[in-house]
């Protein structure tokens, strides 16, 4: 029987020779639908010789093994999925979403070349540099303005141009660790300089960074708390405070503001309204922020400052392993470009565009959606509730902002295997779990996206 059966199997050469198999060579390749062909093959005999199987597959059965197996393949590992946890600034789902004219920027110089280093009014080599230092300055009042690969790379690269075998103080209350146990002491380790710890966990004073000055001191170093909040008795000294020590002792001054932000958003009801300009006008020499979280752009590190501190970071050996590419420049000085109209920044940055929906325009968008889930008949109950979306991103810890979801139960299936289908859909829905609910944060999810929800929850029922 198992012999006659290994006999019957379909040989290569008429597989190879199959029109619908000659169409997929077409789109996977030669060498590839071989290679699969072979161990789908083997994978029949085994089956045959271990008894798990007491029939001859059809080439088109053994044509489908191949053609799933090639496209799982050539599925991308990174993919496009729906936010609908409420957290806008999702660490672990990409952060920020770049806007229209930021995507565009990134698809025109992808294209084609570019003049990333070519200085089109001199007709010489130019600095990848320059196209977004104007910008910046612009924007934050800053005399020169340079951009890394992320903000602990910015962090990482000025302490090791300005402070290298040198003394940093720091407040114990600003050492803090960052998404990905990062931390800023292992940071300042890696760039040669050496921490020196004052104050307490809770309360720092003006005096106590003067007390630590020392002949080997080189930097006084602040770091924003952009991922946590100490609260009760507390004290931190001003960025003006440290400003004007710094220019005492001629001492250069760094803050470090983690997740930056250009526009006051103490407007849209929340408490952190700290800006970049801000901390430009207080006098600190130095100032590091991202190009993503807040700001909205891409993953990125942002140096703005005294332009002679910056001009001694763009000639710093770092600073080639650091760099930018073309794609990040485009995506970063489009988006900064959105700031200079603070009339519909709001609007078109995504970031501040779903940290400022109202209570009214969210419980619309909740509205919408269930009316379309509604239409699935069987099985499902969706309802509406208010609920907390967060910033997220390690800002603005502790900011909680009202939300709507929609509530999802069903009659057969348990709250975690619904969570489940909606994650592994071919574009995954990413939800939360409350009290046995699934739970879709409306603040998140875009129009767009909701056929491609109600798709989802209705293939997992036919399944």
């Amino acid at each position: 029987m198992k012999n006659e059966l290994l006999r019957n199997l379909p040989k290569m050469d008429l597989l190879i020779n199959d029109q619908k198999v000659k169409n997929l060579i077409g789109i996977f390749g030669r060498e590839s639908i071989l290679k699969e062909l072979r161990e789908t093959l083997d994978f029949y005999r085994r089956a045959i010789l271990n008894e798990e199987k007491d029939s001859v597959p059809t080439i088109e059965e053994i044509r489908g093994k191949v053609e799933n197996k090639l496209s799982i393949k050539k599925e991308p590992s990174i993919k496009r999925v729906i936010n609908a946890t409420g957290i806008v600034i999702h660490t672990n789902l990409g952060r920020s979403l770049l806007s229209e004219n930021s995507i565009k920027a990134m698809i025109n110089v992808a294209r084609g070349y570019s003049n990333l280093e070519y200085n089109l009014k001199d007709g010489k080599r130019g600095s990848r540099h320059d196209h977004i230092s104007n910008i910046l300055k612009e924007l934050t009042g800053a005399e020169d303005a340079v951009v890394v690969n992320n903000n602990a790379a910015a962090v990482m690269l000025v302490l090791n141009e300005l402070s290298k075998n040198k003394e940093v103080i720091v407040s114990r209350g600003e050492l803090v660790e960052i998404g990905g146990s990062f931390r800023v002491p292992e940071i300042m380790e890696l760039s040669g300089s050496f921490l020196k710890e004052v104050g307490t966990t809770n309360r720092t004073h003006l005096s106590d960074y003067e007390n630590a000055i020392g002949d080997n001191t080189s930097l006084l170093l602040k770091v924003h708390s952009s991922n946590f909040k100490i609260i009760g008795f507390t004290k931190e000294v001003s960025s003006e405070e440290l400003a004007s020590l710094g220019k005492k002792h001629n001492i250069i001054t760094m803050e470090d503001l983690g997740s930056g932000i250009l526009v006051d958003l103490s407007e849209e009801g929340f408490s952190e309204s700290k800006t970049v300009m801000d901390v430009v006008k207080s006098g600190i020499d130095i100032i590091t922020f991202s190009g993503d979280k807040l700001l909205g752009g891409p993953q990125a590190g942002i140096i703005v400052g005294k332009k002679e501190y910056i001009e001694r970071l763009k000639k710093n050996q770092l600073m080639r392993a650091l760099r930018v590419d073309k794609i990040t420049l485009a995506a970063l000085e489009a988006t900064l470009m959105e700031y200079l109209n603070k009339e519909s920044v709001m609007k078109e940055i995504p970031t501040l565009n779903m940290i400022s929906l109202t209570k009214e325009e969210l419980k619309k968008k909740a509205l919408e959606l269930k009316s379309m889930l509604d239409s699935i008949e069987l099985d499902y109950s969706f309802s509406i509730s208010e609920n907390t979306s967060f910033v997220g991103g390690g800002s603005m810890p502790g900011e909680e902002i009202t939300s709507y979801v929609i509530e999802i139960v069903s009659k057969s299936l348990e709250a975690n295997e619904i969570e489940k289908s909606l994650r592994e859909y071919k574009t995954p829905i990413i939800s939360r779990i409350n009290k046995g609910k699934v739970l879709l944060d409306v603040r998140t999810i875009k129009e767009d996206e909701y056929e491609t929800i109600l798709k989802a929850l209705e293939e997992r029922i036919n399944k």
